[in-house]
């Protein structure tokens, strides 16, 4: 029975828990097991912390002029003419004096706002013979030819134009023009990059993208399950070639740098796992798509936004643009590319690139390193050992300790792996998901055993001992049997005084009534000290300490139970005086010996109860109360075993059965609690049963007359005076040991 006990508290737990770990690891690794929910809780855990170290405040390095509302209402719905393009790029070069100019816009076709094609084709047709017209035409030809005119003022200057990449286009399809490669196909090992490949483009005018010096794809391919954007890709390929994102050549352009290079998880040639990239002196984190996580510094509005139709007019203050980062793009509803990404549902894919170039920029950009797959299953295997062994020997409070520890330093060392300047981002949900899953289990394990304990022990103990004894037996059923037994234990009798009168005075129901309400309240006595109900024999109690849990404190919690059981009978006294009955009186005994505890009876009727001589003295003492007139008595043997009471010490006697004198005591109060005159008292008291002892007749009569005239209310001075009345006539003898012998029970 141990055996099948232990299997169920501790083997089938730590075997469950073992084999849930083993499934983690599994998931982990990939060996047959994947579990989509648990990639759903990493990608929320990394949200969750990506909003909880968000810098916030407004970047002002970086700014936003946006083709807004106000400016299609002030300058013209959109495509604005390129002429207007060109006035826009002056401005913000010229007069703003900004730093580098992205577009998050693409012009790939050509402006025919001027009228510029159909003068051609009078002067060609109808006005070939006007040579006037075509004098004019000549002359005023540049500055109606608007895309050249954006085509110049983009030349020398630090701009990046935008274009997309179609990754679902059926072939090598492309429209207008594609800048210079990041890095030609003979620049990287192609099996040593897996970036996205595009299938298609829509570029701007070869005109126009040969007169910027730089341009970026803007395009977000990569999208993960639940429709967020939280990765943007620095590089694509298309045609061999990897070309670079608008927020990546803008960089390039404001650290002017001219290269890129790949830089890869390890330096051994043999492994070309990319990690970053390198661009005078910052290493950009990437996966293996050659894609960054995006460090948003916030919602929405992170970064200053300026409309283009104040830039067009002048108004914007220079210092906003001085020296900036300048991104034109657009929130004007049906232009503004809108993305859902953690911060909110609609996101201006816009800042997006702004959080991108600063992230570069500050080095905050946060890095999955594939290596930290490893550091995942040696903490997944470590945690979920520890827990699995831990768990079914812990209490409850003491294994939510220790998952809380676990949990707090799972997150300290993720903290401190996320912050600057490590930027790493460890696995965290599957940890965490491990631990709760182990602790609820454990837990809900835990209950239905110890519940299944406590059903089993309630109904073996329930009726004798306090439900918080059967709960503290639960932790350890095996301790516990009702197979017999020898043991030291305290055991208690109370008798109600004069209990026959006192029914022949009731009705039958009144007489239940008064022992109902009368044994209910003791028994409550008996079970707040941790006491054991052995019988109630009509109006007699019977109950134990020590069995069936082991308790050294088995004596003093029996005689504090039989002084509170006292106590609370005289405030019971007004209750039933209320009612008319009697007022009740009992005599409680009490002794502490060797005992055979266990289940006793016959194959009818069994009962957990206590067995004898020092059974049969217990009662035999509460017998003796009404002898001596006390209440309460205890034999020589609780005495030594509670010594810091104060005592009445009472006789010598044999009782009915027993050969062997037993000393027999009045417990009073605790040491230090008694009054002076008490103390006064319990010494004269002494003096004179010392001189009784000692068969001093004439003065231990003096010494009792006396106690008799200071302490009237006392009857155990009329017993010893009657005795030395009885005793000076008949002398015991010389070999008398002082006992008095008790011929009926």
């Amino acid at each position: 029975m141990k055996f099948i006990r232990h299997i169920q508290r501790h083997a089938i737990p730590v075997g469950v828990s073992v084999l849930m770990t083993l499934v983690m690891l599994c998931h982990s690794k990939g060996w047959g097991w994947h579990f989509d929910f648990v990639t759903r809780l990493e990608t929320y855990a990394y949200d969750v912390r990506l909003k909880l170290t968000m810098p916030h405040g407004v970047d002002r390095r970086v700014v936003i002029v946006d083709l807004d509302e106000r400016s299609l209402q002030e300058q013209g719905h959109w495509p604005w003419s390129r002429n207007k393009m060109a006035q826009l790029v002056d401005l913000l070069f010229d007069r703003y004096k900004i730093n580098v100019l992205g577009f998050d816009v693409v012009f790939a076709e050509s402006d025919e706002s001027s009228g510029l094609r159909k003068l051609e084709a009078l002067a060609g047709k109808e006005l070939s013979a006007d040579a006037g017209f075509k004098s004019t035409l000549n002359r005023i030809k540049p500055q109606l030819d608007y895309d050249q005119l954006f085509a110049n003022s983009l030349q020398d200057r630090r701009v990046a134009l935008g274009y997309y990449f179609r990754v679902d286009a059926q072939g090598n399809e492309g429209l207008g023009a594609l800048p210079q490669p990041a890095l030609k196909s003979s620049d990287f090992r192609p099996d040593s990059v897996d970036a996205i490949v595009a299938t298609g483009y829509v570029g701007n005018l070869p005109q126009l993208q040969k007169s910027a010096p730089e341009g970026g794809f803007f395009s977000h391919p990569l999208v993960d399950e639940d429709g967020v954007f939280r990765r943007a890709p620095l590089l694509q390929m298309y045609k061999g070639q990897l070309y670079e994102s608008l927020a990546l050549a803008m960089v390039k352009m404001y650290l002017r740098t001219p290269t890129i290079q790949l830089a890869y998880e390890s330096e051994e040639q043999t492994d070309y796992s990319l990690a970053f990239l390198k661009l005078a002196g910052h290493w950009v984190p990437v996966d293996s798509h050659v894609a960054t996580l995006i460090p948003f510094r916030g919602p929405e509005g992170s970064f200053r936004y300026v409309s283009a139709t104040d830039v067009l007019r002048g108004k914007v203050d220079r210092e906003v643009l001085d020296d900036a980062i300048v991104l034109i793009g657009s929130t004007a509803p049906g232009l503004k590319d809108m993305r859902a990404t953690p911060m909110q549902q609609v996101y201006a894919g816009v800042e997006m690139h702004a959080n991108v170039i600063a992230g570069i920029l500050d080095r905050n950009i946060k890095q999955r390193s594939p290596s930290f797959t490893e550091y995942e299953f040696g903490v997944l295997l470590l945690i979920g050992l520890l827990l699995a062994f831990a768990f079914p020997g812990l209490a409850p409070w003491k294994a939510f300790t220790l998952s809380f520890v676990v949990v707090v330093s799972v997150l300290g060392v993720d903290a401190a792996f996320w912050s600057f300047p490590t930027n790493q981002i460890l696995p965290l949900a599957g940890t965490l998901l491990l631990v709760s899953v182990l602790f609820v289990f454990n837990m809900v394990y835990g209950f239905f055993i110890e519940n299944r304990s406590k059903r089993l022990l309630g109904g073996l103990f329930g009726q004798y001992v306090p439900p918080e004894l059967v709960d503290e037996m639960a932790k350890d059923p095996g301790a516990y049997s009702l197979a017999g037994e020898s043991r030291e234990l305290t055991v208690l009798f109370a008798d109600v005084r004069g209990f026959t009168t006192i029914s022949e005075g009731l009705n039958p129901t009144q007489l239940t009534q008064l022992m109902n309400e009368y044994l209910t309240p003791m028994t409550h006595v008996i079970q707040k000290h941790r006491g054991t109900i052995d019988k109630y024999m009509g109006d007699a109690i019977m109950a134990f300490w020590g069995a069936p849990v082991h308790d050294p404190n088995h004596a003093r919690l029996a005689l504090l139970a039989g002084m509170e059981m006292l106590a609370r009978l005289e405030t019971l006294q007004d209750h039933f005086k209320a009612k008319g009955w009697p007022p009740i009186r009992i005599g409680v005994g009490l002794n502490t010996g060797e005992m055979t505890v266990g289940n006793m009876g016959s194959e009818f009727r069994l009962a957990y109860t206590v067995m004898g001589d020092a059974v049969n003295l217990g009662s035999r003492l509460e017998g003796l109360t009404k002898e001596y007139g006390v209440q309460m008595m205890v034999s020589e043997f609780t005495r030594a075993a509670v010594p810091d009471f104060v005592y009445r010490e009472l006789d010598c006697v044999r009782v009915k059965g027993k050969d062997t004198p037993v000393a027999i005591f009045e417990p009073i109060c605790p040491q230090g609690e008694e009054p002076t005159d008490l103390l006064q008292e319990l010494a004269l008291y002494q003096v004179a049963l010392a001189l009784y002892q000692q068969q001093n007749w004439v003065q231990a009569q003096e010494k009792f007359a006396e106690l008799q005239n200071l302490y009237p209310q006392r009857y155990l001075y009329q017993v010893y005076a009657k005795r030395i009345t009885y005793l000076s006539d008949e002398p015991p003898g010389v070999d008398w040991d002082g006992a008095f012998t008790f011929t009926t029970k």
